[in-house]
């Protein structure tokens, strides 16, 4: 299972690359495997402020629909165009390349050095293990 060391993750299975002020976020290889092929991203919280665990969008595979949870605090200023019905529609990013075209969402951070209650790579491979 790849679980790239540069990264955190959340018991969730959502993955996040800090980057300055910026968060990029998007759903494990673990995640994406477990759910199988994804149909449907859906993100309707660009703009918006939201706090950690709240959730900023779900995913849809062919058997299920999960939710997204915001793993920092933060405003939502970007989706992933490629995945959006309206401009690239291609879900099937985020099986295909889960830490880097499949990302899901950019968030400007509230406080750049909040890591609070996520796990590095060591600690998210155990928890998937």
């Amino acid at each position: 299972m790849n679980v790239p060391a540069n990264l955190f993750y959340t018991e969730e299975h959502e993955w996040v690359l800090f980057e300055g002020n910026t968060a990029t976020i998007g759903i494990t290889d673990f995640a994406q495997e477990q759910l199988d092929e994804l149909v449907y991203v859906e993100v309707d919280t660009v703009g918006e402020q939201l706090d950690r665990n709240e959730v900023f969008g779900t995913v849809e595979a062919v058997k299920t629909t999960s939710d997204l949870f915001m793993p920092v605090a933060g405003k939502v200023i970007e989706f992933n165009s490629a995945l959006d019905e309206n401009d690239g529609d291609n879900p099937t990013l985020v099986n295909e390349d889960a830490y880097g075209k499949g990302w899901i969402v950019k968030v400007e951070l509230d406080d750049p050095e909040d890591r609070e209650g996520l796990l590095d790579a060591e600690a998210y491979g155990k928890l998937i293990s």
